[in-house]
Parts: C-alpha cells; sequence; structure tokens
C-alpha cells in the first residue's frame, strides 16, 4: 500500500467518526502517526532506500502525518461543536414557559388611553403634539392669555404657588398654545395634553389633579366656522357615533368670541335622561376664537391671522366614554377597576 493509499484510506475512516465515537479519533492518530503506525514504519523504513528515494519517500510521508494530523484535529473540532449544539438543543427550554409572566397583563391607564385617543384623533385632522412645562411663571400661565392681575383664577385658593410667587403649577394647558406661538410662526395647529392643578377639594367630580388638553389653530382666514367643524369632526371620530353638537355663548379671558360645547347625550340620544340630567345634552370643552390680546402678547400680527383654540377636560370624556361616575377612581390604583381596561 503506497502512502497515497494509505492517506485515503485515513481520510475516510476519519469522516466516518461520530460524536459518539469521539475517543476513536486519537485510536486512528495513533494507528497511522503513533510509534508503531503505519506512517512511521515508513520513515523507519528510510534507511533501505537510495538518498533519492529517502528524498522523495520521506517528504510525502511527512506531508500525509501533517495532513492527518490536521484532519483529526478539524474532525474533532466539528465533532464537539455538533456534540454542544446536540446539547443546547435538548436543553432549550420553551419560551412561553420560561418567560411566562406570572401575573395578569397590564394595560394603559384609562386616562392615558383616553390622552392617546384625542391625540391620535386630532392628527387626523392635521394637529400635532406638544407639550409644555408644568411649573409655570404668571405670564405664561396668566398675562399672555390676557387674565388680567385681579380675576379671581389668580386667587391662591384656586392655584398652587411655589415659594416666592414667582412660579406656579399650571393651572391649564392653555399656556402650551403660547409657548407654541413664542417659537413658530403661523400656520399653526397644535394640541397640548397634560397634567394641570387646581388648589380645590377632591369629590366624585373634581380633582385637585387632572388632565386637560389645550387645541389652538392659527392661520390666514380662521374662522368660527372653522372651529365647528373641527370639534363636529372630532367628537365623531373618540366617540365613533354621529353626534350633534350645541355651541352655548360663554366666556374666557382669552377667546373672543368664546362658548361652551354640548353633545347630545349618547346614553339617550337626546331624549332626556340620569346622565344629562334630562336635558339631552352633555356638556364637554369651551372654545372660542383666540383673543388678539392673546396675539399681542407673542408678537403676532392680529390684523392678518386669526384663530381658534378650545380645551377639554381628559377625565370627564372618559368618563363619558366608559360610563364612570366617579373621579376618585382614576386615582386610587384600584386593580379591581383598572382591569377593566386591559386589552
Amino acid at each position: 500500500m503506497n502512502i497515497s493509499e494509505i492517506e485515503q484510506i485515513a481520510k475516510l475512516a476519519i469522516e466516518k467518526i461520530k460524536t459518539s465515537q469521539l475517543c476513536e479519533l486519537e485510536n486512528l492518530k495513533t494507528q497511522y502517526l503513533g510509534k508503531n503506525g503505519k506512517i512511521t514504519q515508513i520513515l523507519k523504513s528510510l534507511s533501505q532506500y537510495s538518498v533519492e528515494e529517502k528524498k522523495l519517500i520521506g517528504a510525502s510521508a511527512n506531508k500525509v502525518k501533517s495532513t492527518i494530523e490536521k484532519e483529526v484535529e478539524n474532525r474533532k473540532d466539528f465533532l464537539n461543536e455538533a456534540i454542544l449544539e446536540e446539547k443546547l438543543q435538548k436543553e432549550k427550554a420553551d419560551p412561553s414557559q420560561v418567560f411566562a409572566f406570572p401575573f395578569q397583563k397590564g394595560s394603559f391607564h384609562p386616562i392615558m388611553q383616553t390622552i392617546q385617543d384625542i391625540s391620535t384623533s386630532f392628527k387626523t385632522l392635521g394637529f400635532s403634539v406638544a407639550e409644555g412645562p408644568e411649573i409655570e411663571d404668571d405670564w405664561h400661565n396668566f398675562e399672555a392669555l390676557n387674565i388680567p392681575e385681579s380675576h379671581p383664577a389668580r386667587d391662591t385658593q384656586d392655584t398652587f404657588y411655589l415659594e416666592g410667587f414667582k412660579n406656579l403649577l399650571r393651572t391649564h394647558t392653555s399656556p402650551g398654545q403660547i409657548h407654541v406661538m413664542k417659537k413658530q410662526t403661523p400656520p399653526v395647529k397644535v394640541i397640548v395634553p397634560g397634567r394641570v392643578y387646581r388648589n380645590e377639594a377632591s369629590d366624585a367630580s373634581h380633582s385637585s389633579t387632572f388632565h386637560q388638553v389645550e387645541g389652538l389653530s392659527v392661520g390666514e382666514n380662521i374662522t368660527f366656522k372653522s372651529l365647528k367643524e373641527t370639534l363636529a369632526e372630532f367628537v365623531r371620530n373618540f366617540f365613533n357615533l354621529e353626534l350633534d353638537l350645541r355651541f352655548r355663548p360663554s366666556y374666557f379671558q382669552f377667546t373672543e368670541p368664546s362658548s361652551e360645547v354640548d353633545i347630545q347625550c349618547f346614553f339617550c340620544k337626546g331624549k332626556g335622561c340620569r346622565i344629562c340630567k334630562n336635558s339631552g345634552w352633555i356638556e364637554t370643552m369651551g372654545c372660542g376664537m383666540v383673543h388678539p390680546n392673546v396675539f399681542k402678547a407673542v408678537n403676532y400680527d392680529c390684523e392678518k391671522y386669526t384663530g381658534f383654540a378650545f380645551g377639554m377636560g381628559v377625565e370627564r370624556l372618559t368618563m363619558l366614554k366608559y360610563g364612570i361616575d366617579d373621579i376618585r377612581l382614576f386615582y386610587e390604583n384600584d386593580l379591581r377597576f383598572l382591569k377593566q381596561f386591559s386589552v
């Protein structure tokens, strides 16, 4: 058997070794390269050959020796990786079992869900969503919104003032429109959702901390009709119902004219019930055309631009949408209440 045949036979034998026969690799290596191995015997027999034959046979034998050593090591690495992979597959656990969460799946708080729903509805109408700081100064919260120093809303019984009376916890999200208009030139279409604070006692329909969404649209040829169309479309989207709206004259310092918006009671369809106090209507938000003094505060041209603003209470809309009759339920973290909103 010549050296080339020995090499081929050795390679075939090495390739046939399986993971369960890993120890056989060393036996094969010994069989060919050990003290009495086939290649070793060839090298030992070189003394019987001529000088030229020694060179040729010796070179071939050493080459095959290196090849077999390399084949054995490669096969050993391959088998070790296969053994490891097989072990991992056997130990691989069912992810649904290993990572199963032992508690009930959570969900958005109903207030946050409502804010998202409101934001989504207005985004479809071309509005962007902005944020404003919860700690405001007097100018943003009152002065820029045409609320003079003598206005009752400035009374410390209504407002949480911070030390020194220079700053306060915002009493509404309307200052957000001031921040936006100071940074952006018309046209502007934005809503500003957020938490607000009032220094008042809590009961079934009032809280010292609650949420509002302020809306603002400013541009050329913005009219009260634009306001009515926008709010009508929002109500249809938010409640997913065709409901009539009623605009009642009202008064807000930062809009002129101003209006309260009522929607047709979706519990009784306007016939009158306990929810709407038998009026057929439910008060939902306030709105109006932006007062010129507000535009002056942010250096907008009152002759060129008009705009409308609106504000709504998130808790109130959530209570209406889900039939909740006590605002305090939102803040008690009672899982019996919150789990109703899990999806």
